[in-house]
């Protein structure tokens, strides 16, 4: 080493010092050694580790792909399900309703039949009581009739005594 006018060290190299094969053959050998063994202890087992994680997250994507597949075909299927539910609603919606149109229909005509049956058994009590009213009032009538006749024979009555007695006879009609 040479010192400089300042008096700092500094490191020359040596020119024409002598090269030493033996040095860089043995480095050389030594350096294959150790890249073969590296290869054969640390590298080998490195990617085999490597490779290993690599299918195992391959895989797991793929099963993460298959659930997500799975659950979109779920989704899917409960969609349907709902949709089928819901126009199965409608459709008990729309029956029940046709169903209690049809009752409705059914009580509606039921009632106008008995209101018939009874206004026609109404129109049959009326004709007949009117028919035995008519025929108590005939009974009456001739009664009456008969009763009046033998006082007009009992009487022999001018006009004015004769409207007095069909008048008085009418009267007890009407109390009667």
């Amino acid at each position: 080493m040479e010192r400089s006018e300042r008096g700092v060290l500094h490191p020359q190299f040596v020119i024409g010092a002598e090269f030493a094969a033996g040095d860089v053959l043995f480095t050389l050998v030594a350096f294959i050694i150790l890249l073969a063994l590296i290869r054969i202890f640390a590298w080998k087992p490195l990617m085999g580790i490597m490779k290993e994680r690599e299918e195992h997250i391959a895989s797991e994507i793929d099963a993460a792909e298959e659930s997500r597949a799975q659950a979109e075909g779920l989704l899917e299927e409960q969609k349907q399900v709902l949709k089928e539910a819901r126009v199965e609603a409608q459709n008990m919606i729309e029956n029940a309703k046709q169903l209690g149109e049809k009752e409705r229909e059914s009580i509606i005509q039921t009632a106008r039949s008995e209101s018939e049956r009874l206004k026609e058994e109404a129109k049959s009590d009326i004709a007949r009581e009117k028919e035995d009213a008519i025929a108590a009032l005939r009974d009456q009538v001739g009664s009456l009739s008969v009763l009046i006749a033998s006082k007009v024979i009992e009487k022999n009555l001018d006009e004015e005594a004769q409207s007095s007695l069909i008048e008085e006879y009418i009267e007890r009609l009407d109390d009667k």
